[in-house]
């Protein structure tokens, strides 16, 4: 039995967010292009609420650098990434030093 779509894009997402490295971010559009997504950053979003503390969730953004949860989590999300050397500019974070740059060709 072939698996869906929906299930081949969720599977390159997560290994995408997996590639993330410990200090650096990616926006939720990045993650869904490098996984040959473009324009699924929601899809991205879904991934990342079923997959829970599975994958490092708090390396993944809004645009820009923006923590898109709201009270408690974005401020954990915050702790997460200050306590792996991220810096932040007031509300977001640096993304010139901390953008994760994929290469597609290695994924």
């Amino acid at each position: 039995m072939k698996k869906p779509a929906s299930e081949f894009c969720a599977a390159a997402i997560r290994k995408v967010i997996r590639q993330i490295p410990r200090g650096k971010v990616a926006t939720y559009g990045q993650v869904a292009a490098a996984a040959g997504y473009p324009l699924y950053h929601r899809q991205v979003v879904q991934v990342l609420r079923k997959a829970g503390e599975s994958l490092p969730w708090q390396r993944v953004l809004g645009a820009g650098g923006e923590i898109r949860f709201k009270h408690e989590m974005a401020q954990e999300q915050r702790v997460r990434l200050e306590m792996e050397g991220v810096r932040f500019r007031g509300g977001r974070v640096d993304m010139t030093g901390h953008q994760h740059v994929f290469r597609t060709w290695e994924l």
